[in-house]
Formats: C-alpha cells, sequence, structure tokens
C-alpha cells in the first residue's frame, strides 16, 4: 500500500465491470455508503449498507477488514468519493468509486434488491434548496426585501457543499422520519459484518 499523500485520484469503476467482477472475483466487497432508507429502497445484490456517516466514525475499524478490492457505492457518486478519500487516509487506496452509483448500476442491467419506494437524498437536497431560493426571491418582492437574503444564503451554502464534497443539508435530512429505516444501521450491524479480508489476506 501506498501513503494516504500518493493515493490516485478517484478510480471509477463501469457498472459492467462490476457485474464481472461479481463472478470473477472471492475477494470482491461491495460497500454502500448511501442512508440506510436509501439502501432499503433498493441496493445492488450482496452489497453491505455501512452510511456514510457510521463510516467516517469508524474508517479505520472498516480497513482493517477490507482486503484490496473494495468497491463504493452510493447514488450518484460524490458520497463514494467521500469515503474513497476516508479509506485513503487510512491506507485502503486501492477502492473504487461505482460510476452512476446504484441507479447506474441497475440501468446497466445489474442484480438489485429492491424495496419501498422512496426519493434519494440528493433528489431531496434539490427540492429543498431550490423551493427556498424560489421562496427567498419571492418573499423579497412581495414582503420583504430582507427576505432575498435567503436565495443567497443558499446559493452560498451550495457553493461551500461543491467546494468542499460535503453537504449539510443533505446529513439534516438523513435524520428526517422519512427517512430512517426500519432498522438503523449500528457499528456491530454494519462494520462488523464485513468479512475480514484484511486479516485473511495478511496471512495468506
Amino acid at each position: 500500500m501506498t501513503s494516504p499523500s500518493t493515493a490516485p485520484s478517484v478510480t471509477a469503476l463501469a457498472p459492467e465491470t462490476l457485474r464481472s467482477w461479481f463472478t470473477e472475483h472471492q475477494d470482491l466487497v461491495v460497500i454502500d455508503v448511501r442512508s440506510a432508507a436509501e439502501f432499503e429502497s433498493m441496493h445492488i445484490r450482496g452489497s453491505y449498507s455501512v452510511p456514510l456517516p457510521l463510516l467516517s466514525e469508524h474508517t479505520d475499524e472498516l480497513a482493517a477488514r477490507l482486503g484490496s478490492r473494495v468497491v463504493l457505492v452510493c447514488q450518484s457518486g460524490a458520497r463514494a468519493e467521500q469515503a474513497r478519500q476516508r479509506l485513503a487516509k487510512a491506507g485502503i487506496d486501492t477502492a473504487y468509486v461505482l460510476t452512476g452509483g446504484a441507479p447506474g448500476f441497475a440501468a446497466a442491467g445489474g442484480d438489485v434488491v429492491k424495496g419501498k419506494d422512496r426519493w434519494d437524498l440528493e433528489r431531496q437536497v434539490r427540492l429543498v434548496a431550490g423551493s427556498l431560493v424560489v421562496l427567498g426571491l419571492a418573499g423579497g418582492r412581495f414582503v420583504s426585501p430582507k427576505i432575498r437574503t435567503l436565495a443567497g444564503v443558499i446559493g452560498t451554502g451550495l457553493t461551500f457543499s461543491a467546494a468542499t464534497n460535503t453537504c449539510a443539508m443533505g446529513q439534516a435530512l438523513s435524520a428526517m422520519p422519512w427517512n430512517r429505516a426500519a432498522k438503523e444501521p449500528t457499528r456491530e450491524s454494519a462494520i462488523l459484518q464485513l468479512p475480514l479480508q484484511g486479516v485473511e489476506d495478511a496471512a495468506a
């Protein structure tokens, strides 16, 4: 392994390649970093649910259980890239980010498990942000010019989100009741469910 400072940039993996890897590589570990509710709605068969906040809190422990063939999945790739960067700092610099996320894999004919239909978190963020901007502009015109600052605040927040590759609004929305799964993952159910690839590779 290379040091985190020399970790490669985003290593994108096409959905078609992942489909073939499922049959070709027994050491493959696919980690879905979306919320548990998004995972319930639809996920890649055989993948593990480790939401990004949980992965961020237990990165070193998770990295110790992973081998050299890790694929990170989210909705579009943004959260999976955040996870890749965190794992790189923990010594896992060979993780792949699935292009197009879980929807892209499904569209490519990949085997997925579908459950209750929900809006994904990123779509909710776009709805809330857009609604607040419209509210700010309309309120500034018909109520008080001061309300226009709401649009500016949202714009600033979205710019900061893009620059830092984080999303405070997404984190807030993920805690809403409609975004909670029937059973939320814990360290024990998410991290400790993973096969001990890192240990097995070291012993081999």
